[in-house]
């Protein structure tokens, strides 16, 4: 019987202690206020991207995997003489090869494609030197921010929103009546946007005639934005 008392005397203690911390924890979600506040930079794009390819079809696949072989060839040896660390990089792309069906479902011939890529931070570089390869065409040109100026650039805009978000938390619970607020939780994410003017690129139908000619480019901006969420404890 003493047993049986002392089980049910633990129980009611376990319940009790159970009650208590739930009527903390319920204590400590009052007065918390939800925000989120954010902090953008505005800055130049800084790292450029030309893909040059070219295609081959015939009946042979060895000989059209050859002919691409030789057009790759070709652009890496003129690409890699202006190649420079972080201003120019080159690197090579897709390289497919595939074959060709014909209405009956047998194979009549073969198609590949080949592509080189060039990027870096140095455009006068890159577009000079896609100019001068002759054996692929531009395929295409895009701007991004270089993994150095992004670190930067999301520092400064992680400064502005957090700033931001201690701002308006002093802000609410002032006007909520309380003095001041601690810090609950909290999360960070980042976010580029980019826009601004698209590659001016010209007609590669007459590949001849841009020989040696720079392909005239011109960078766009990225926004990069830092969003700052959580709660805060009102006090």
């Amino acid at each position: 019987m003493r047993t049986i008392k002392l089980i049910a005397a633990c129980v009611l203690a376990t319940c009790a202690t159970g009650v208590f911390s739930q009527t903390i924890e319920n204590a400590k979600l009052q007065n918390v206020a939800q925000l989120s506040a954010s902090g953008s930079v505005e800055v130049q794009q800084d790292l450029l991207s030309i893909s040059m390819n070219t295609s081959r079809d015939g009946s042979d696949a060895s000989v059209v995997q050859a002919q691409l072989k030789q057009a790759l060839d070709s652009a890496l040896a003129q690409a890699k003489q202006a190649a420079s660390p972080g201003q120019m990089e080159v690197r090579t792309g897709n390289f497919s090869l595939y074959p060709r069906y014909g209405k009956d479902g047998k194979i009549n011939g073969w198609q590949g494609s080949t592509e080189l890529v060039l990027e870096g931070k140095d455009f006068s570089r890159i577009t000079s030197t896609a100019g001068k390869i002759q054996s692929l065409t531009l395929a295409n040109v895009s701007f991004a921010l270089s993994r150095e100026q992004r670190a930067k650039v999301e520092g400064e805009a992680q400064t502005l929103a957090i700033a931001s978000f201690k701002l308006k938390a002093g802000e609410i619970a002032k006007s909520f009546g309380f003095a001041d607020y601690s810090l609950r939780q909290v999360s960070i994410n980042a976010n580029d946007q980019s826009y601004g003017p698209r590659p001016r690129m010209m007609a590669m139908s007459a590949k001849a005639d841009m020989a040696e000619s720079p392909i005239p480019v011109e960078a766009g901006k990225s926004t990069v934005v830092v969003n700052v969420s959580g709660s805060v404890q009102m006090k």
